[in-house]
């Protein structure tokens, strides 16, 4: 049996969360790393780091603003306060959000001894932080989603997701496809990208390749440009560069 060569995993139901918080876990524990081994005496380490921490805070935001805006509404439609638990969690996380910021912003001020102080301090914050959201996520992708299963179908809950996807700017879109193509398994990453094939015009389908290629360790690459049927040769898919 040739390993290289994939089909999409058999049909199951949908589950919105699964896509997002495996890119989400990724890129939260990639910063926590990074932010556990910066050095502190080092200005240019500081900042990639503090960056990266930046980055992720504003994608948590919006994250959050995804989730109320379509997924709370559609739990609470069909199950009332079956939302409430999470909805409550979220302004909790926002909270610690604005002082994940604060403390980010105290590390690029500090210098010396304070500056490594300050570290140590974001760093165990956000490791707490870290810790809460794995929890959070997981009682989305159990609870929640033996809510919109019991209650909804597939076609259903594709329209949700759908109307959720809309609503994302193309420069948030890269940043989570950076995270997520390399965190699902290559059954997932090839029934994504076999959608995708399907509703994106040709260019874009194009640009995601190549962040796939960019982003993807040579054996998975692999695995998905034959699953697709696309040539894997590097000088075919150019780096993906998002339109403003």
């Amino acid at each position: 049996m040739n390993n290289d060569r994939l089909s999409p995993s058999a049909p199951t139901r949908i589950n919105l969360y699964a896509g997002i918080h495996k890119a989400l876990r990724a890129f939260m524990t990639d910063t926590l790393t990074k932010l556990g081994s910066t050095d502190g005496d080092d200005d240019a380490h500081v900042e990639a780091s503090l960056s990266q921490l930046r980055t992720l805070v504003e994608l948590m935001h919006s994250h959050v603003k995804h989730e109320n805006d379509f997924m709370h509404p559609a739990l609470e439609r069909v199950q009332p306060g079956s939302a409430s638990r999470i909805a409550t969690e979220h302004v909790q996380h926002l909270a610690d959000l604005a002082a994940l910021a604060a403390r980010a912003d105290a590390v690029e001020a500090a210098r010396g001894p304070d500056r490594a102080a300050r570290l140590q301090d974001l760093y165990y914050a956000f490791s707490i932080f870290v810790a809460e959201n794995l929890e959070h996520m997981h009682y989305e992708e159990t609870a929640h989603n033996a809510v919109l299963w019991a209650h909804y179908t597939d076609a259903e809950l594709a329209d949700i997701h759908q109307a959720l996807v809309a609503t994302i700017g193309p420069q948030e879109m890269s940043l989570v496809l950076s995270w997520m193509l390399p965190s699902t398994t290559p059954q997932e990453r090839l029934g994504m990208l076999s959608e995708m094939r399907e509703q994106a015009p040709p260019p874009v389908f194009d640009a995601v390749l190549g962040l796939a290629r960019s982003r993807l360790a040579p054996t998975d690459w692999t695995k998905l440009a034959r699953g697709l049927g696309v040539p894997a040769a590097p000088q075919v898919w150019p780096e993906y560069v998002p339109v403003a």
